[in-house]
Order: C-alpha cells, then structure tokens, then sequence
C-alpha cells in the first residue's frame, strides 16, 4: 500500500508541477504581451508629439517667412528710394560739374613749379 500512496503522492506532485509551470508560462506570456504593449503605446506617443512639434514649427515659419517678405519689400523701397535720390542730385549738379570742368580747361594760367632751376 506504500507504493500506492508513493505512486500517488507522486503523481500529486508532477500535476502540481505541471500546473506550476502552466502558471509560469501564463505570466511570461503576458508579462511579454505588456512589453509590446507599452512599446506600441510610446511609439504612438512618440509619433503625436512629433506631429504636433512640426505643426508648431510650420505655423512659426509660417508666421516668419511672411515677415521677411515684408523686411524685403522694405528693403527695396528704400533702395528705389535712395537711387531716386541719386539721380535727383544727379541731375542738379550735372550741368555745374560741367561748367567747372570747363572753365578750368579753358582758363589757362601756366605758372612754373616752385622746385622748378630759373636760369
């Protein structure tokens, strides 16, 4: 009857063996499930927040690049502006530079250098 009980007890104990090992093999499992899990969710995560980063980026540049369009339309008004200026002047002293130019052309008063041997 020793054997019985033996064979029994032993049986017993590789049924709970077996349902240990069930267990473990559930929780590793799962515990694995969680992990991609969690990895799928950061992942997700990850990806909203770079979308809402570019968004916030194409709305600054957005709202930069039309202000540098504005910078340089300044810019060449004010370049028009000054070349307007330059031919205005232009125009006004032309005829006085001229008229310079040529009376001291035409005036001659020869006069001998000052380094210049009087023999």
């Amino acid at each position: 009857m020793s054997s019985q009980t033996q064979t029994a007890s032993i049986q017993t104990l590789l049924e709970a063996e077996k349902d240990a090992q069930a267990i473990v093999e559930k929780a590793r499992t799962y515990r694995t499930q969680r992990l991609k899990d969690a990895r799928s969710e950061a992942a997700k995560e990850v990806d909203a927040y770079k979308k809402k980063k570019e968004q916030e980026y194409k709305d600054y540049e957005s709202e930069n690049t039309g202000s540098s369009e504005d910078a340089e339309k300044q810019a060449e008004k004010a370049i028009i502006q000054q070349l307007e200026e330059i031919e205005k002047s232009h125009k006004e002293g032309k005829q006085a530079i001229v008229d310079n130019l040529l009376a001291s052309i035409v005036k001659s008063d020869p006069q001998m250098h000052i380094n210049a041997i009087k023999i």
